[in-house]
């Protein structure tokens, strides 16, 4: 249930119902739908709101819009020029051409119910695309929230691997003095020494885009890299060098490429490790 729940609550049932999906992830919604009842009531509700929506947000022409396409349609001004009927011979059949005015006054009007529909139509489409432009905007931020979510759930499972298991070693890495609140984990994989961090995990200070963050192991009292990273990463978890031993783990903040050597004063997080 938990599953269905945050199914729902991801934004994609919105975004399938305005048909900004693939064909593959239609496909998808679809098949939750025929198997979750709720999904499939979801969907529904979704739809009958959005029909709701547009009808208590209809909008009446206005008299110079209706004025407008008037002037458009017929710049002579139809329904100010009067019809003028001519015999066809001397004597013509008074009933014919009152059959024939009818027929004349009936067109005009029909003209006018079209304009009016017309307006009608122009003033639902204005409304139509101003709703798109919202929903487009909200489809946007649906993405950057599902793939957020997707992040962190990547990231949580990883975290919740290496703590089921013997073979991972896992280090904390505090704030210090400059940077208190900042904190990462690093792991250390006991077999084939291999090193990850966790970016789900992680919360240190930002860098500008001159540079980045470059990760340290102190081996026998001296500052070995395991490589640079940087504030995003498509991937929750990201592979550093590999460190057979370290008696500590530090990240500082160094210029793109990284450094030779920590700068002590850019140092952001630091923690002991018995590996």
């Amino acid at each position: 249930m938990e599953e269905v729940k945050a199914y729902i609550e991801s934004g994609i049932l919105e975004l399938y119902v305005l048909g900004q999906l693939s064909a593959q992830e239609c496909n998808e919604v679809e098949a939750m739908a025929a198997k979750h009842a709720e999904i499939k009531a979801e969907i529904l509700a979704i739809e009958l709101a959005m029909e709701s929506y547009a009808v208590e947000n209809a909008i009446t022409p206005s008299i110079d819009l209706e004025n407008k396409i008037l002037a458009q349609l017929n710049p002579t001004k139809i329904d100010k020029v009067e019809p003028k009927i001519v015999p066809l011979y001397e004597g013509a059949n008074d009933g014919k051409i009152k059959a024939l005015r009818f027929a004349l006054v009936a067109c005009v009007a029909l003209l006018v119910i079209s304009i009016a529909a017309l307006i009608s139509v122009y003033n639902k489409l204005n409304s139509a695309h101003d709703q798109i432009a919202s929903l487009s905007t909200q489809r946007d931020q649906f993405a950057s929230t599902v793939s957020k979510l997707e992040f962190n759930k990547a990231g949580m499972e990883n975290r919740i691997a290496m703590t089921e298991t013997d073979e991972w070693a896992t280090v904390k890495l505090a704030g210090v003095k400059n940077s208190p609140k900042a904190k990462m984990l690093v792991y250390w994989n006991k077999t084939n020494k291999n090193i990850l961090i966790n970016y789900a995990a992680m919360d240190l200070p930002k860098t500008d885009q001159s540079h980045e963050y470059q990760l340290w192991a102190l081996v026998d009292g001296k500052p070995v890299s395991l490589g640079v990273f940087g504030e995003n990463a498509k991937e929750a978890v990201k592979q550093m060098e590999t460190i057979e031993k370290a008696q500590a783990f530090a990240v500082t903040i160094e210029p793109m490429g990284g450094s030779q050597n920590p700068t002590m004063e850019k140092m952001v997080v630091m923690g002991g490790a018995t590996i």
